[in-house]
């Protein structure tokens, strides 16, 4: 018997594109696929005919062979022995058709994805010198790590886990769905392919345990409430194999009644007397580990700042720092002495003079 044109049996012209040629083979595997047809002899062959003129036409060097000499030019290089030899061949495109966990005509077997043991939080308190200046804190903590009398096993002395009876050890169990089969994750050993008949007492199965340490954590200059410090490998390890999580550090500085910082610009009120105001007036500032000199100028009015560059909060993420804003908090006496009233009469006076 004569063999069909490919380009016919897949319904399309002789100029289609490579992704034409994909798509009208999706669709008539789909439609022509064993399972969808259990009990149609002329399905399945359909079938092979439908992969044979993809084979063919989705190669470039084949395609061209038969473009010139037709089915004569490709003797002995096209056909499959069966719908098993086909879906070996094409396991790769079964896959994208049927998507995920759901394919045709064989089970596929992955390698489990090695896990990652889970994140910790920490919330640490600072002061606000040590906000300023950097610190190091020792930090100690529970965490799940490896169980030293099973050695992760999970299983007590002696003992091994056993293949699940479930799933037969493969992690996942199978159900036909329609015209598909759909694998899912075994419901009892939750895709782990093994149960531990003798769990161990320390770790009751799990293959960690509690474990206590102690964890030093370099804190920057300049950090603020809000921001987090990550320790990576410094989290729980998981169950089985894989990598420790991370521990995230989360920070809190206690405010200093003296300095309200805003980003990394601190700003402080300065007691200026009323005549130093007038007169002008010197003053230091005192942050942390420095002291800072600022000068008001003759006439400072209450609420006047001075800006000093530089002399603020240190940068987390680069050099240099913020700057230190300076108001003047002018005081102003509540009760005056006999001399000292006799003497703001004599200048309060001289001042109408000079108006």
């Amino acid at each position: 018997m004569a063999k069909r044109d490919y380009y016919e049996i897949l319904g399309i012209s002789r100029d289609a594109s490579l992704r034409e040629i994909k798509q009208a083979y999706r669709r008539l595997a789909m439609e022509l696929h064993p399972d969808r047809n259990p009990d149609d002899p002329k399905a399945e062959e359909q079938f092979k005919e439908a992969a044979e003129a993809y084979d063919v036409l989705s190669n470039p060097e084949k395609r061209e062979i038969y473009n010139r000499f037709g089915h004569e030019g490709l003797q002995g290089q096209t056909g499959f022995s069966g719908v098993e030899d086909i879906f070996s061949h094409f396991g790769d495109i079964f896959s994208e058709f049927f998507g995920g966990d759901i394919f045709s005509g064989r089970r596929r077997s992955r390698p489990p994805r090695p896990s990652r043991g889970s994140d910790l939080r920490y919330d640490l308190e600072l002061t606000f010198e040590e906000s300023i200046t950097g610190v190091k804190k020792n930090i100690e903590l529970t965490q799940l790590h490896r169980c030293m009398d099973c050695d992760g096993i999970g299983a007590a002395p002696n003992t091994h886990p056993e293949a699940c009876t479930t799933c037969g050890g493969h992690g996942q169990v199978v159900q036909r769905t329609g015209f598909m089969t759909l694998a899912t994750t075994c419901p009892a050993c939750g895709g782990k392919g093994t149960w531990i008949p003798n769990p161990c007492s320390k770790c009751n199965g799990t293959g960690r345990a509690p474990f206590n340490r102690s964890v030093t954590a370099t804190v920057p200059a300049g950090i603020d409430t809000g921001m987090r410090l990550r320790l990576a490998g410094e989290g729980e390890h998981p169950e089985t194999g894989g990598d420790p999580g991370d521990l995230y550090i989360f920070i809190k500085v206690v405010p200093d009644g003296r300095f309200v910082r805003e980003g990394y610009d601190l700003h402080c009120e300065v007691p200026v007397p009323y005549t130093r105001a007038i007169l002008g007036y010197k003053a230091e500032v005192e942050i942390v580990d420095k002291v800072v000199k600022v000068e008001f100028r003759p006439g400072t009015q209450p609420g006047d700042q001075i800006r000093v560059k530089g002399k603020g909060v240190p940068h987390v993420d680069r050099s240099g720092a913020g700057d230190l804003v300076v108001s003047a908090k002018v005081e102003l006496p509540t009760e005056l002495s006999a001399k000292e009233k006799e003497l703001l009469l004599k200048l309060d006076r001289f001042a109408d003079k000079r108006n």
